[in-house]
């Protein structure tokens, strides 16, 4: 699937209500970028740290599933995001690698930078590898 066919899929769910475009993808690496709005601010002004959060769920599930491939499903376990620099406008990029990959785990990393450049916030995500996916949400 290439990226815009990816950024068109995961538009329907949350990724749209953010914005969030992914610009490359594979199993070893995920770009995307996302666009500031005021709709994704907190009531100071700033933009919401749970669409930092967000935005490295969804890059390192997308980059842990192309890994993980046709073997069955990710699903995210544990994601520790620590936020760096506030932000108001602009377009913020996104980094996902993997730190880890197992059988039936992986922890990805995503950093994410404003147009300077300047480190906004790095996240951490830890992914556990569903080969039978049929019991998920029951």
């Amino acid at each position: 699937m290439t990226p815009e066919q990816l950024t068109e899929l995961c538009a329907r769910g949350f990724d749209g209500v953010v914005g969030l475009r992914y610009l490359e993808v594979s199993g070893d690496e995920v770009r995307a970028e996302w666009t500031v709005t005021p709709q994704l601010h907190q009531p100071a002004g700033i933009m919401h740290g749970g669409v930092l959060c967000s935005v490295v769920e969804s890059v390192a599930s997308i980059g842990g599933s192309a890994w993980f491939g046709s073997r069955g499903h990710v699903v995210g376990t544990n994601n520790n995001t620590d936020f760096l620099r506030a932000t108001r406008s602009g377009t913020l990029a996104a980094h996902g690698h993997p730190i880890h990959r197992g059988r039936t785990q992986q922890l990805w990393q995503v950093d994410m930078t404003d147009e300077s450049g300047r480190l906004v916030a790095q996240g951490k995500v830890r992914l556990a590898n569903i080969e039978n996916t049929a019991h998920l949400g029951q």
